[in-house]
Parts: structure tokens; C-alpha cells; sequence
């Protein structure tokens, strides 16, 4: 018997994966986990991804494309007449605010670069793939603060399971950006 066509296999892989990793961490990812919550043989697993590493990284790109496709429908940061900060801040804000399980999937993921050299790559992307959008609206060094800044606030709202705070991350974003002359929204605040 020849072997059966199935164009989707990779892709159902891939998303198998990120099931997996969702369910029960990357600590819980096989090959033979995901081949069986793909449902396809275990050597169709090894045949498409050889490594682990192979296959967290096409997880982790697919992934990232859930934070690009809330950048690409506000569509705010390319547009000069949007306040760049508040255009930040609410972006986070609908990203962090959308399927948590799906946002703290690809934080964890873009986090095992820590662990995994193969991913720090894809996460390097993810990154400067930002930053480059963001350059458009600011200066290079001012770009990649503001990428930093969002990784951090992204961290501390998922890891302390705080509630994001839209006027405390548009004024962040705002001094960050003053301190390179492109202005931002000048707000008064009070406290310590």
C-alpha cells in the first residue's frame, strides 16, 4: 500500500505542538505527545521536525503571528496622525486582553530562547521585526526601548497576573519617547 497524501499533515503538526506546549508546557513536548494529539504516526513527527527545536520553532513563529495580526488590524503605527504611545498602549492592551491562553503560549514560547539557542533566533525576529515598525515613527534606539518596554510589561502582567493598566502604559511609552525629542503625550502624575 503506497503512502496516503496529506498535504496538512506538517501544519497539523505544528498546531499539535502548540496544543501540547499550551496543555502542559515545553517541559511536556515529545515527539510522541505531539504525534498523538496530531493524530498522525509518530515517524511523521521525526519526518517534518527532526529536532524538538525544530518543531518550537515553527510554533513559535506561527505564534508570533497572533501579536502581528493585532498590530496589523489597528494599523496605527505606521499612521503619523495616531499618538504614538497611546497607539502602543492599546495595542498591548487588546493583545493582553485577547485569548490569555494564546498570549501566554507565545510569551512562553518566545521565552525558551533562554533555554533553547535554536529559538533565539525567531524570537530575535519577532523583536527586531518591532522595533523596525516602530522605527518608522521614532529613531532606532528609541524603537528598541520601546519593544523592551513592552516585553517587560507583557512579563509582569502575565507572571504577576496583575490587570494591564492602559493610562500607566501610555504614559511609560510617552516618557520614553520624550527622552528622544519625538514628543508623546505630556500628562501631569501625581503619587509616588
Amino acid at each position: 500500500m503506497g503512502r496516503r497524501y496529506d498535504p496538512e499533515r506538517r501544519q497539523r503538526i505544528i498546531d499539535a505542538a502548540i496544543r501540547v506546549v499550551g496543555e502542559k508546557g515545553i517541559a511536556g513536548l515529545s515527539h510522541r505527545s505531539v504525534a498523538a494529539e496530531a493524530d498522525v504516526p509518530l515517524g511523521s513527527t521525526t519526518y517534518h521536525f527532526s529536532t524538538l527545536d525544530e518543531l518550537l520553532v515553527a510554533a513559535l513563529r506561527q505564534a508570533n503571528e497572533g501579536f502581528a495580526k493585532v498590530v496589523a488590524a489597528r494599523g496605527g503605527l505606521r499612521d503619523e496622525r495616531v499618538e504614538l504611545a497611546g497607539e502602543l498602549a492599546g495595542l498591548l492592551g487588546e493583545w493582553l486582553s485577547g485569548d490569555r491562553a494564546g498570549v501566554e503560549l507565545e510569551c512562553e514560547l518566545y521565552l525558551a530562547a533562554l533555554r533553547r539557542p535554536a529559538l533565539r533566533s525567531v524570537a530575535a525576529e519577532w523583536a527586531a521585526g518591532v522595533a523596525e515598525l516602530l522605527a518608522g515613527r521614532t529613531d532606532a534606539v528609541t524603537a528598541r526601548a520601546l519593544v523592551a518596554v513592552m516585553d517587560g510589561m507583557c512579563l509582569q502582567v502575565l507572571l504577576t497576573g496583575a490587570e494591564y493598566e492602559e493610562e500607566f502604559a501610555r504614559e511609560v511609552f510617552g516618557r520614553v519617547l520624550r527622552g528622544s525629542g519625538d514628543g508623546g503625550p505630556r500628562a501631569v502624575v501625581t503619587g509616588p
